[in-house]
């Protein structure tokens, strides 16, 4: 321990401090006496309401009857809402599949035609190849020395037919691809027309069923009302014959 120096209270100066804070909570005590406020004079009045405890009961029950059917309300409608806007979100995940199906079916329609595109063009340049091949190797027709006449006739005969009969296959194949792809854009336009039809008639019915809740809360709110005027009716009868107390 540091040394220190042990200074001496000043007596006068500690009586001093003493007797101006004495001074000062003695004025304090007499500022709060003069200043204290006086009695309080009231007029008399008649407190309480024109309505009987029994009917202040009444209407409170019926505050709270209507609060939870509010209540109940809101909470069906919040539902109602809820499903509604699920039922849409799924049908529009349903649009959306609908139409990635319907793409990708074109695309392959797309590729099978080109495919089918691509295997008559090697047919055709095969057979015009093997009849070129046919052609060469038949005597010209200005040559005067020929041996037999009629075996040139029948070859050109054959290979004239044989060119015929493939031009004819050709044509009726591509009269079946197009047949076929005719049906095949009538049944997606059926299939379109369906899906639509459907799409109307499920709006419709949406439509019809918010209608019908619209009426059903339209008719329970009338009946409300005609039970609340004819409580009130009753309450008013009663307070005219028992009148009840004020208090």
């Amino acid at each position: 321990v540091g040394p220190y120096v042990l200074v001496t209270p000043n007596e006068t100066r500690r009586k001093q401090l003493q007797q101006i804070a004495k001074k000062e909570l003695d004025d304090l005590e007499q500022w709060k006496k003069e200043h204290r406020p006086g009695p309080i004079t009231l007029v008399p009045q008649r407190l309480g309401g024109n309505e009987s405890e029994a009917q202040v009961r009444q209407n409170q029950q019926m505050i709270l009857m209507q609060s939870k059917y509010q209540k109940k309300q809101k909470r069906e409608e919040y539902v109602k809402a809820k499903k509604a806007a699920e039922e849409a979100e799924i049908l529009k995940k349903r649009a959306i599949q609908r139409e990635k199906a319907e793409r990708l079916e074109v695309k392959k329609r797309q590729e099978e035609m080109q495919r089918r595109e691509m295997l008559l063009e090697d047919q055709k340049y095969k057979t015009n190849e093997l009849l070129n091949r046919l052609d060469m190797g038949l005597p010209k027709s200005d040559s005067c020395q020929i041996a037999n006449p009629g075996l040139e006739s029948t070859a050109w005969k054959r290979s004239h037919a044989y060119k015929q009969a493939l031009r004819e296959d050709e044509n009726r194949r591509l009269e079946e691809m197009k047949q076929e792809q005719q049906r095949k854009a009538e049944l997606l336009e059926f299939k379109q027309k369906q899906e639509e039809e459907t799409r109307t008639r499920a709006l419709k019915n949406e439509q019809r069923s918010c209608l019908e809740s619209l009426l059903i809360f339209y008719c329970t709110l009338r009946v409300n009302n005609a039970f609340l005027d004819r409580l009130q009716n009753k309450t008013q009868l009663n307070n005219i014959y028992h009148p009840g107390y004020t208090g």
